[in-house]
């Protein structure tokens, strides 16, 4: 790989890395950045996601008080979370190459749609969860309801095969379903959203180990953990609204080239 090459992976990691800690979809900035590259929209897939897991550790480090304070919720989603995390990355790996090239553009249009309605989907959810008018120790106790343990498991089937946009999808469905503080529903976010792409890279390291590029990998975790870290400093310094320009604009170019990809056969 060409020095540029690399510096420009470093820098889609650093961005990614940013992005996750502030609106979410890191992977829109890496993954079109990879496939710009000539890799192989699976093996960029693989790739991006086993080097966004460091990032991820950086993140639910930065929330671990307001994980402390949701432990009990953490606890009783996460199995869904890993089995949904699970079952995506098997999906990833044993369907044709072809199959995924023809639902990935479909999910990036999923992803941007999602990026550009976050703001709505946040203010929503904040607003209902101050109806709730409950303390955070009470959430935490509160009972579950069934279908957000499938949900759970639906995004992390969608997190285990794409990763993109899945702390959005959390965000609405624990908006909906769990009544604490928009603060402790970021904090099982962040959480869940590691497991599902832990889980998933530790599936590639088992069953598709030459499908890995370990440089790839090693310049996204290091960028990326970098950017979780100064994710909320630069955050208050920059408009989440520029951000998530960059964010749909890098999704339309890897739009753009699935599909153009699709049409050349």
């Amino acid at each position: 790989m060409e020095f540029w090459r690399e510096a420009l992976v470093f820098l889609g990691g650093l961005w990614a890395g940013t992005i996750n800690t502030i609106v979410g979809s890191g992977s829109l900035v890496t993954f079109p950045i990879l496939v710009a590259l000539g890799y192989g929209p699976v093996n960029a897939i693989i790739s991006n996601a086993m080097g966004l897991v460091a990032g991820g550790f950086s993140g639910a480090y930065g929330y671990r008080r307001e994980a402390a304070s949701a432990r009990r919720t953490l606890v009783r989603l996460l199995p869904a979370s890993l089995a949904g995390g699970l079952l995506g990355a098997f999906l990833l790996l044993i369907l044709p190459e072809k199959v995924f090239g023809y639902v990935a553009p479909v999910l990036i249009v999923v992803a941007i749609l999602l990026v550009v309605f976050q703001p709505r989907l946040s203010a929503w959810a904040k607003a209902r969860q101050a109806l709730g008018h409950i303390t955070p120790e009470e959430a935490d106790h509160q009972r579950l309801p069934a279908v957000l343990y499938v949900l759970v498991f639906l995004i992390g089937v969608y997190g285990g095969y794409f990763t993109a946009a899945q702390g959005v999808l959390l965000m609405a469905a624990l908006g909906i379903f769990f009544h604490g503080t928009l603060q402790q529903s970021n904090a099982v976010k962040v959480i869940l959203t590691l497991v599902v792409n832990l889980v998933a890279a530790v599936a590639y390291l088992l069953f598709a180990f030459d499908r890995i590029n370990w440089l790839v990998v090693l310049l996204i975790a290091v960028g990326s953990t970098i950017g979780g870290f100064l994710g909320a400093g630069i955050g208050r310094r920059m408009r989440p609204g520029v951000l998530r320009f960059v964010i749909v604009l890098l999704g339309l170019m890897a739009l753009i080239d699935m599909t153009l990809r699709l049409v050349r056969g």
